[in-house]
């Protein structure tokens, strides 16, 4: 193993207030602290973390005795969630993480010249998940422990599980989802052994249950990696079991699982992480909400302006005759690349535009039943004869409901009760993650129109635009 300064790998750390104070409480009571995890691996890599992580020598009945905000969660793997303001620390203990393993004999193998400080952050970085992510810092000392060999795996991108992949996704098969998480975030490979065993064993997968599900696939999906998270879902077998409607999706398009082109799914999703990020993450009701608004476009492909339209309506309360207004006075043509987007057409009477939204909105709701329904997702999956049949629901009841909310005011015809336009012209990422009705819908807005409309490339010069 290794030990290695923050300063030896050319990296500073900031840690956020609410991390410090948790670090110095325990430390001022005299107990060893430690972070750890992908907080250390993001460091390294000079990206934002999404959380940090605490590991400490004190019990977790010692941790809540230290912090009066303080609640221990968790059956299987108890540990401390400590409330700072308005942010949770997650606190681990060296002695709960020593938990019942298939791998248990492996404990008993103690490496030469380990003394007994080395021996315990051994055992306990034998015990995550992946390399990368057994990585332990002490942020006193800026020294970073590697038992495993995580950060040579940082620089050769890739993604290698501590112990043998097959028997570490066997003990925990939300792994295999973890393992398609941080390799679509950081756009790096699998060992040749962890890519096959993640196909072997992906079916394992619907055994968790359907709210770990949801909070794994949100992760993939919320965090500004959802066009990466998707093609590795579908390449390595995945989204078929997760995602059934989508895998029909992209059989029907005879997209092949390493294809590198793109389809509108993809584009949309690529889209929406160019808004979001690790730390300025998106409420689930958003990409639900984008997956619906697809699917409806893929039972019935629509025209570029009806699109527009519906997507102005829903940013301004529902005003169907503003957002004609707003659609129509766009100069910049549509891309309709896509075999969802029709060619645009003239339109008769804006009456005749109305009620092609309206009938839009309404198969937005269509769509939505459709992926929360079983009967429906196994219809799908009848078009996908050669995957293995899931007819997997995991969107929750409140989750629908949400997604419901957010199209629901472009069917009333008029301004939505109560509407108040947004002051400002930028996401507020606090309030998109608490899934905040006028925000999500913003940036649902933001997200279609690129896709509908593309903006021209920054450095085209006007010799070689084509002529007219």
């Amino acid at each position: 193993w290794t030990t290695t300064n923050l300063k030896e790998l050319g990296v500073q750390i900031s840690i956020p207030k609410a991390a410090r104070l948790v670090l110095n409480g325990l430390r001022k009571k005299g107990f060893e602290v430690y972070l750890v995890g992908g907080c250390v691996r993001d460091v390294i890599m000079k990206r934002p973390p999404k959380d940090f992580d605490v590991l400490t020598t004190a019990e977790l009945r010692e941790v809540k005795q230290i912090f009066s905000r303080c609640e221990i969660v968790g059956k299987r793997f108890p540990i401390c969630h400590v409330h700072v303001n308005d942010s949770i620390i997650e606190v681990s203990s060296f002695s709960t993480c020593g938990r019942k393993s298939i791998n248990d004999l492996n404990y008993s193998l103690r490496p030469p010249d380990c003394d007994d400080h080395d021996y315990l952050r051994w055992r306990n970085c034998l015990r995550r998940d992946f390399t990368i992510n057994g990585l332990m810092l002490n942020p006193f000392s800026n020294r970073v422990h590697d038992y495993f060999g995580g950060i040579k795996d940082l620089k050769k991108a890739k993604v290698q599980t501590v112990i043998p992949p097959r028997l570490s996704f066997t003990e925990d098969c939300a792994r295999i989802l973890r393992a398609i998480r941080v390799a679509a975030r950081l756009d790096f490979n699998f060992s040749r052994e962890t890519a096959h065993s993640i196909v072997d064993l992906a079916n394992s997968v619907l055994r968790l249950d359907k709210g770990r599900l949801l909070m794994e696939i949100n992760y993939m999906f919320a965090y500004g990696s959802a066009q990466s998270s998707l093609r590795m879902l579908w390449r390595f077998g995945l989204l078929e079991l997760l995602l059934p409607i989508q895998a029909a999706y992209f059989a029907s398009q005879g997209f092949r699982r390493r294809d590198k082109r793109t389809n509108m799914l993809l584009a949309l999703f690529s889209n929406l992480d160019s808004h979001l990020a690790p730390d300025r993450p998106c409420h689930n009701s958003l990409w639900i909400a984008l997956l619906a608004f697809h699917q409806a476009l893929v039972q019935k492909p629509q025209d570029p302006l009806v699109i527009a339209v519906f997507i102005f309506a829903l940013s301004n309360g529902g005003d169907l005759t503003e957002a004609i207004k707003i659609a129509k006075a766009k100069t910049h043509p549509p891309d309709v690349s896509f075999p969802e987007l029709l060619q645009p057409q003239e339109w008769c009477t804006d009456e005749e535009l109305v009620n092609e939204v309206l009938d839009l909105a309404s198969s937005m709701n269509t769509a939505l039943s459709s992926m929360t329904d079983e009967y429906h997702v196994a219809k799908a999956m009848a078009r996908y004869p050669q995957a293995p049949f899931s007819d997997l629901v995991f969107i929750p009841l409140q989750s629908y409901l949400s997604v419901c909310r957010v199209f629901e005011c472009v069917g009333r015809k008029t301004k939505e009760s109560g509407y108040e336009g947004r002051r400002r012209h930028k996401l507020n990422y606090s309030n998109l993650a608490s899934g905040s009705l006028p925000d999500v819908r913003f940036a649902l807005s933001q997200v279609v129109l690129d896709t509908l409309y593309p903006p021209k490339p920054k450095n085209v010069s006007c010799e070689d635009l084509p002529e007219d």
